[in-house]
């Protein structure tokens, strides 16, 4: 049985005629009177009553066009699930994005995509790192925003910007003449990190590892607009990605200083799998991401 053969019987209910039917289906009436002979051997029943001038579906031949049709709808359906997946830039994308990231990028990059895919609206996942890799594998989202490294079987990365560290002391601070602090001259003083699990984390400590020491004070927050906070109420210094220290996060409590060269930082990647179908939405993203116009953000070619 198939699609077509299904298309034959309906027009043949509807028209009455093989002659109108076989016109309409743009085939010869022979090819559609073998058809639809050749479907009743196969099913066993008589579909339509035949006789001089006319022909009609049987009672079993009703039953079965009606529910013909219905196959032919739903068939239709999948014809245009498909047409509109061919159109890659329309339907919601599914992002992932780490907490560091997310609340400082976000409102930037949406802005921006609405000019390249302004039919491809954001369903956001904002979690941790380990957690978007599971869930890029489980294809619960189709791409990532990462801080890399991101190595992960069967996930392609593109790297996007770097983002350079920057230390942040409450006004009033030792430190706040400073023009630039080495990595090293982060210790000493009530450091404030992220808890144990974020990837940043563990990227402050490979930039300044003495943070680590025993003689170091280190107190825990949850996120990084936690931790600026903490700075502005004179609680300790801590190290910040720079696009969470611009407008509208900026305090007049927390006094910011670079560090020296080369200063550490980060780069930031997209992540996708190997087989999603719709590279036009990572081009988009891509394209977006350029569009920033934010000093933060060392954009990468």
């Amino acid at each position: 049985m198939t699609l077509t053969e299904l298309r034959y019987i309906v027009s043949l209910a509807q028209e009455g005629n093989f002659s109108r039917a076989a016109e309409r289906c743009s085939v010869s009436q022979p090819t559609l009177s073998v058809a639809i002979a050749r479907l009743e051997d196969e099913l066993g029943v008589q579909l339509f009553e035949r006789g001089k001038g006319f022909v009609s579906p049987s009672a079993v031949g009703r039953r079965v066009v009606e529910q013909a049709k219905l196959a032919l709808q739903e068939a239709e359906k999948v014809r245009q699930i498909a047409t509109v997946g061919r159109e890659q830039l329309d339907g919601p994308l599914r992002l992932g994005v780490i907490h560091t990231i997310g609340p400082y990028l976000l409102p930037q990059l949406i802005q921006s995509l609405r000019l390249v895919a302004p039919h491809m609206p954001l369903a956001i996942e904002e979690t941790m790192t380990a957690t978007l890799a599971d869930m890029l594998r489980n294809n619960e989202i189709d791409v990532a925003i990462i801080a890399l490294p991101f190595e992960i079987p069967g996930v392609l990365t593109r790297a996007l910007y770097d983002e350079a560290f920057k230390v942040v002391v409450p006004r009033g601070h030792a430190w706040e003449g400073k023009e630039g602090i080495s990595p090293e001259e982060v210790e000493g003083d009530e450091i404030l990190l992220l808890k144990a699990g974020n990837c940043f984390r563990d990227q402050v400590l490979d930039a300044c590892p003495q943070v680590s020491s025993p003689e170091t004070d280190v107190r825990l927050g949850h996120s990084i607009g936690t931790i600026r906070c903490m700075v502005s109420s004179g609680l300790g210094v801590s190290v910040l990605p720079e696009g969470a220290l611009g407008q509208p996060y900026t305090s007049e409590l927390i006094s910011v200083i670079p560090f020296r060269e080369p200063a550490p930082s980060r780069r930031i990647a997209l992540a996708w799998r190997v087989g999603f179908g719709r590279p036009k939405a990572i081009d988009a993203l891509l394209a977006a991401v350029r569009g920033l116009n934010n000093p933060a953000y060392r954009l990468l070619a």
